[in-house]
Protein backbone atom coordinates (compact mmCIF):
# COMPACT_ATOMS: atom_id res chain seq x y z
CA UNK A 1 0.00 0.00 0.00
CA UNK A 2 0.94 3.44 -0.65
CA UNK A 3 1.92 5.50 2.72
CA UNK A 4 -0.87 8.42 1.58
CA UNK A 5 -3.42 5.37 1.45
CA UNK A 6 -2.34 4.13 5.13
CA UNK A 7 -2.44 7.93 6.70
CA UNK A 8 -5.78 8.39 4.99
CA UNK A 9 -7.22 5.26 6.38
CA UNK A 10 -5.72 6.64 9.97
CA UNK A 11 -7.32 10.29 9.21
CA UNK A 12 -10.70 8.59 8.98
CA UNK A 13 -9.92 7.06 12.24
CA UNK A 14 -9.02 10.05 13.95
CA UNK A 15 -9.13 13.62 11.79
CA UNK A 16 -6.55 15.94 12.62
CA UNK A 17 -9.03 18.33 13.10
CA UNK A 18 -10.20 16.63 16.63
CA UNK A 19 -5.70 17.50 17.90
CA UNK A 20 -5.64 20.50 19.83
CA UNK A 21 -4.16 23.96 18.27
CA UNK A 22 -0.45 23.23 20.11
CA UNK A 23 -0.74 19.42 18.90
CA UNK A 24 1.43 18.57 16.02
CA UNK A 25 0.30 15.38 14.21
CA UNK A 26 -0.14 14.04 11.10
CA UNK A 27 2.85 12.75 8.79
CA UNK A 28 6.08 14.29 10.45
CA UNK A 29 8.99 13.03 8.30
CA UNK A 30 8.72 11.09 5.19
CA UNK A 31 7.79 10.23 1.78
CA UNK A 32 3.66 10.00 1.55
CA UNK A 33 4.12 8.33 -1.41
CA UNK A 34 6.38 5.42 -0.48
CA UNK A 35 4.94 2.43 -0.98
CA UNK A 36 4.37 0.46 2.83
CA UNK A 37 4.58 -3.15 3.11
CA UNK A 38 6.08 -2.79 6.99
CA UNK A 39 4.57 -0.48 9.81
CA UNK A 40 6.11 -0.28 13.30
CA UNK A 41 3.93 0.92 16.21
CA UNK A 42 4.44 1.87 19.28
CA UNK A 43 3.59 5.12 21.62
CA UNK A 44 6.57 6.84 21.63
CA UNK A 45 9.56 7.58 18.93
CA UNK A 46 12.44 6.95 21.60
CA UNK A 47 16.01 5.87 20.75
CA UNK A 48 15.08 1.98 21.01
CA UNK A 49 11.49 2.35 18.79
CA UNK A 50 13.40 3.61 16.05
CA UNK A 51 16.17 0.63 16.32
CA UNK A 52 13.56 -1.61 16.26
CA UNK A 53 11.68 -0.05 12.82
CA UNK A 54 14.68 -0.30 11.21
CA UNK A 55 15.92 -3.46 12.03
CA UNK A 56 12.75 -4.78 11.07
CA UNK A 57 12.40 -3.28 7.57
CA UNK A 58 9.65 -1.04 8.47
CA UNK A 59 8.83 1.40 5.63
CA UNK A 60 6.12 3.47 8.53
CA UNK A 61 6.40 4.33 11.79
CA UNK A 62 2.92 5.24 13.60
CA UNK A 63 3.32 6.77 17.38
CA UNK A 64 0.69 8.57 19.74
CA UNK A 65 2.98 11.16 21.21
CA UNK A 66 4.83 13.32 18.25
CA UNK A 67 8.66 13.00 17.90
CA UNK A 68 8.58 16.95 16.82
CA UNK A 69 6.72 19.23 19.04
CA UNK A 70 8.14 22.46 18.85
CA UNK A 71 9.33 24.04 15.76
CA UNK A 72 13.21 23.26 14.81
CA UNK A 73 15.61 25.44 12.88
CA UNK A 74 18.04 22.43 12.08
CA UNK A 75 17.90 19.10 11.60
CA UNK A 76 21.04 17.76 12.54
CA UNK A 77 22.52 14.95 14.40
CA UNK A 78 23.93 17.51 17.36
CA UNK A 79 20.71 17.05 18.75
CA UNK A 80 18.82 13.84 20.28
CA UNK A 81 15.65 14.56 18.24
CA UNK A 82 17.40 15.66 15.12
CA UNK A 83 19.53 12.35 15.50
CA UNK A 84 16.32 10.06 16.08
CA UNK A 85 14.91 12.31 12.58
CA UNK A 86 18.07 11.81 10.36
CA UNK A 87 17.72 8.12 11.32
CA UNK A 88 14.27 7.62 10.18
CA UNK A 89 14.90 9.40 6.99
CA UNK A 90 18.20 7.50 6.54
CA UNK A 91 16.24 4.52 6.79
CA UNK A 92 13.60 5.97 4.14
CA UNK A 93 10.74 5.24 6.65
CA UNK A 94 8.00 7.78 7.17
CA UNK A 95 6.90 8.46 10.26
CA UNK A 96 3.34 9.98 11.25
CA UNK A 97 2.03 10.83 14.85
CA UNK A 98 -1.97 10.79 16.16
CA UNK A 99 -1.86 12.35 19.56
CA UNK A 100 -4.90 14.40 20.94
CA UNK A 101 -6.85 13.48 17.98
CA UNK A 102 -6.86 10.29 18.87
CA UNK A 103 -7.36 11.10 22.46
CA UNK A 104 -10.49 12.76 21.02
CA UNK A 105 -11.73 9.84 18.95
CA UNK A 106 -10.44 7.01 20.91
CA UNK A 107 -8.63 6.90 23.95
CA UNK A 108 -11.24 7.73 26.61
CA UNK A 109 -13.53 5.59 25.36
CA UNK A 110 -10.76 2.18 25.06
CA UNK A 111 -10.06 3.48 28.41
CA UNK A 112 -13.84 3.53 29.73
CA UNK A 113 -14.40 0.28 28.47
CA UNK A 114 -11.99 -1.43 30.54
CA UNK A 115 -13.34 0.24 33.51
CA UNK A 116 -16.80 -1.11 32.48
CA UNK A 117 -17.96 2.81 32.63
CA UNK A 118 -21.40 3.54 31.51
CA UNK A 119 -23.84 6.65 31.00
CA UNK A 120 -20.50 7.96 29.23
CA UNK A 121 -19.97 12.05 28.59
CA UNK A 122 -17.33 13.86 27.74
CA UNK A 123 -14.61 15.04 30.76
CA UNK A 124 -13.34 18.06 28.70
CA UNK A 125 -15.38 19.77 25.89
CA UNK A 126 -12.18 20.75 23.00
CA UNK A 127 -14.07 21.30 20.19
CA UNK A 128 -17.60 20.48 18.31
CA UNK A 129 -17.71 17.41 15.57
CA UNK A 130 -19.98 16.37 13.52
CA UNK A 131 -21.65 14.24 16.16
CA UNK A 132 -21.47 17.09 18.98
CA UNK A 133 -19.40 18.09 21.20
CA UNK A 134 -15.91 16.47 21.51
CA UNK A 135 -13.18 16.44 24.18
CA UNK A 136 -10.82 14.61 26.57
CA UNK A 137 -11.07 12.03 29.00
CA UNK A 138 -15.16 10.55 29.91
CA UNK A 139 -17.22 10.75 32.82
CA UNK A 140 -19.28 7.99 33.47
CA UNK A 141 -20.55 5.75 36.26
CA UNK A 142 -18.78 2.18 37.32
CA UNK A 143 -20.54 -1.43 37.47
CA UNK A 144 -21.19 -1.04 40.97
CA UNK A 145 -20.19 1.40 43.66
CA UNK A 146 -16.48 0.59 45.67
CA UNK A 147 -13.91 1.33 47.88
CA UNK A 148 -11.71 3.75 46.67
CA UNK A 149 -8.52 0.71 46.91
CA UNK A 150 -11.20 -1.40 45.19
CA UNK A 151 -11.12 0.98 42.60
CA UNK A 152 -7.29 1.65 42.42
CA UNK A 153 -7.16 -2.26 41.65
CA UNK A 154 -9.57 -2.48 39.33
CA UNK A 155 -6.92 0.16 37.65
CA UNK A 156 -4.13 -2.01 38.17
CA UNK A 157 -5.77 -5.05 36.57
CA UNK A 158 -7.55 -3.73 33.76
CA UNK A 159 -4.35 -1.89 32.72
CA UNK A 160 -1.39 -4.45 33.65
CA UNK A 161 -0.01 -2.53 36.09
CA UNK A 162 2.31 -3.21 38.79
CA UNK A 163 1.12 -0.11 40.90
CA UNK A 164 -1.18 3.08 41.34
CA UNK A 165 -0.54 6.54 43.27
CA UNK A 166 -3.96 7.46 45.15
CA UNK A 167 -4.82 10.68 46.41
CA UNK A 168 -7.95 10.59 48.60
CA UNK A 169 -9.28 7.90 51.65
CA UNK A 170 -8.73 4.47 50.52
CA UNK A 171 -12.42 3.08 52.10
CA UNK A 172 -14.19 5.98 50.41
CA UNK A 173 -17.17 4.90 48.52
CA UNK A 174 -17.25 5.96 44.68
CA UNK A 175 -19.33 5.31 42.17
CA UNK A 176 -18.90 8.19 39.33
CA UNK A 177 -15.66 8.18 38.01
CA UNK A 178 -13.44 10.06 35.06
CA UNK A 179 -10.88 8.89 33.26
CA UNK A 180 -8.28 11.03 31.46
CA UNK A 181 -5.50 8.91 29.82
CA UNK A 182 -2.33 10.55 29.57
CA UNK A 183 -1.52 13.93 31.78
CA UNK A 184 -4.93 14.87 33.65
CA UNK A 185 -3.76 17.93 35.14
CA UNK A 186 -5.77 20.10 32.94
CA UNK A 187 -9.17 18.42 33.40
CA UNK A 188 -9.45 18.91 37.24
CA UNK A 189 -11.54 21.22 37.14
CA UNK A 190 -13.93 19.80 34.46
CA UNK A 191 -13.89 16.38 36.77
CA UNK A 192 -15.07 18.57 39.95
CA UNK A 193 -17.76 20.43 37.75
CA UNK A 194 -18.77 17.27 36.31
CA UNK A 195 -19.21 15.89 39.89
CA UNK A 196 -16.98 12.76 39.57
CA UNK A 197 -16.00 11.43 43.08
CA UNK A 198 -12.96 9.85 41.67
CA UNK A 199 -10.50 10.61 38.37
CA UNK A 200 -8.24 8.27 37.23
CA UNK A 201 -4.95 9.76 34.87
CA UNK A 202 -1.49 11.10 35.00
CA UNK A 203 1.27 12.62 35.39
CA UNK A 204 -0.65 14.10 38.73
CA UNK A 205 2.05 16.20 41.28
CA UNK A 206 1.78 16.98 44.87
CA UNK A 207 0.23 19.92 45.07
CA UNK A 208 -2.43 19.30 42.52
CA UNK A 209 -3.35 15.87 44.63
CA UNK A 210 -3.93 17.62 47.95
CA UNK A 211 -5.39 20.38 46.10
CA UNK A 212 -7.81 18.26 44.23
CA UNK A 213 -8.61 16.09 47.84
CA UNK A 214 -9.40 19.07 49.71
CA UNK A 215 -12.18 20.01 46.94
CA UNK A 216 -13.50 16.68 46.86
CA UNK A 217 -11.99 14.46 44.15
CA UNK A 218 -10.38 11.40 44.78
CA UNK A 219 -7.10 10.86 42.13
CA UNK A 220 -6.38 7.35 40.89
CA UNK A 221 -2.48 8.02 39.36
CA UNK A 222 -1.90 5.24 37.05
CA UNK A 223 0.97 6.89 35.07
CA UNK A 224 1.02 8.73 31.50
CA UNK A 225 1.97 5.73 30.00
CA UNK A 226 0.29 3.39 32.49
CA UNK A 227 -3.15 4.46 30.69
CA UNK A 228 -1.85 5.15 27.10
CA UNK A 229 -0.23 2.05 26.44
CA UNK A 230 -3.25 1.03 25.33
CA UNK A 231 -3.02 2.85 21.48
CA UNK A 232 -0.63 0.37 20.56
CA UNK A 233 -2.38 -3.00 20.54
CA UNK A 234 -5.45 -0.84 19.10
CA UNK A 235 -3.50 0.13 16.43
CA UNK A 236 -2.35 -2.96 15.63
CA UNK A 237 -5.21 -4.43 15.57
CA UNK A 238 -6.74 -1.84 13.16
CA UNK A 239 -4.10 -1.64 11.04
CA UNK A 240 -4.34 -5.76 10.17
CA UNK A 241 -8.06 -5.27 9.54
CA UNK A 242 -8.02 -2.29 7.30
CA UNK A 243 -4.05 -2.87 5.42
CA UNK A 244 -4.26 -6.26 3.27
CA UNK A 245 -0.81 -7.49 2.58
CA UNK A 246 0.76 -5.37 4.78
CA UNK A 247 2.97 -6.29 7.90
CA UNK A 248 2.05 -4.66 11.32
CA UNK A 249 4.58 -4.78 14.21
CA UNK A 250 4.54 -3.38 17.70
CA UNK A 251 7.14 -2.14 20.54
CA UNK A 252 6.35 -4.65 23.85
CA UNK A 253 4.97 -3.29 26.55
CA UNK A 254 7.43 -2.05 29.00
CA UNK A 255 6.98 0.68 31.44
CA UNK A 256 9.75 3.98 30.91
CA UNK A 257 11.21 3.49 34.46
CA UNK A 258 10.86 1.48 37.45
CA UNK A 259 10.93 1.48 41.01
CA UNK A 260 13.54 0.65 43.88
Amino acid sequence: MECSEIISLLESLSPCFYAESWDNVGLLAGNRKKEVSKIYVALDATDEVIEEAVLMGADMLVTHHPLIFSAMKKITTDDFIGKRIVKILENSISYYAMHTNFDVTHMAELAADRMGMTARSVLSVTCEGETGKAGIGKAGILPEEMTVSKCAELVKEQFGLSQVKIFGEPLRKVQTVGISPGSGKSVINDAIKSGVEVLITGDIDHHEGIDAVARGLTIIDAGHYGLEHIFVPYMVKYLEKECSGVEIYSAVKKEPFWYI
